[in-house]
């Protein structure tokens, strides 16, 4: 296939971004990464997502296919015979994995988005008590869904794996800037050394971003977040 087949709009810092490029890698299709400066959305991100004007969008064929997750199952049905399969092949288990995912987008990820720009010390504490309730839910998950396995797809990177492992680079920045343990080794073990692992892995290592990199992004991007959110 050639490169120019598959295009991702996006940018380096998004962790929604980082699903479909963690998918492409572990279905090994090559693909070219177009950067999205978000300041100035270029005429192919609106022309190609005109309803959200969002990031990612994946482009194959000419064709537009948006949204994080909805890439992801794309990239996971059109490669079937490429690479490992990341959502489930058995249907419980599919829904299931489905399940979890829109978990962590509808209920987790707006927690931690609140604690990552939550200024002074008592709404910091404020609202880390949900972030931490809500890792030990997952870390319940993890251990149903991983069947004793080191990911929550078993043996490979899943579906679960890619939409929670995408914010592991920004929840360490966040565990820096505030002096606390999100992923506790003795609270949720599972999700500690299941974090490692994810990090680790051929599919992640070349688009995780490090997390100084990411530490200066966010000297920029939170005080626009907390900006927004006062407005």
């Amino acid at each position: 296939m050639a490169e120019n087949d598959v295009k991702l709009l996006g940018s380096w810092p998004s962790t929604f971004v980082m699903r479909p490029r963690i998918a492409l890698n572990v279905k090994s299709v090559c693909y070219d990464f177009l950067e999205e400066q978000l300041s100035s959305k270029s005429d192919l991100l609106l022309i190609s997502n005109p309803v959200y004007k969002k990031i990612p969008v994946l482009i194959h064929d000419g064709k537009s296919i948006c949204e994080s997750l909805n890439i992801v199952q794309y990239i996971d049905e059109k490669w079937t015979n490429s690479g490992p399969s990341i959502l489930p092949l058995d249907p419980y288990d599919r829904a299931i994995a489905r399940f979890w995912a829109c978990y962590i987008d509808d209920k987790w990820f707006p927690l931690f988005r609140s604690f990552a720009v939550a200024q002074g010390e008592d709404a910091i504490k404020t609202a880390l008590e949900p972030v931490f309730d809500g890792l030990v839910l997952l870390e319940d998950a993890f251990k149903n869904c991983s069947k004793g396995k080191k990911f929550f797809g078993g043996d490979k990177i899943g579906y679960v794996d890619i939409a929670l492992g995408c914010f592991l680079g920004w929840m360490r920045v966040i565990e820096k800037m505030n002096n606390v343990t999100l992923l506790d080794e003795a609270k949720t073990p599972g999700l500690y050394n299941w974090a490692e692992d994810f990090c680790a892995d051929s599919s992640v290592k070349d688009v995780m971003p490090e997390t100084n990199k990411l530490a200066e992004a966010a000297k920029n991007l939170i005080p626009k977040i907390r900006a927004n959110a006062s407005s």
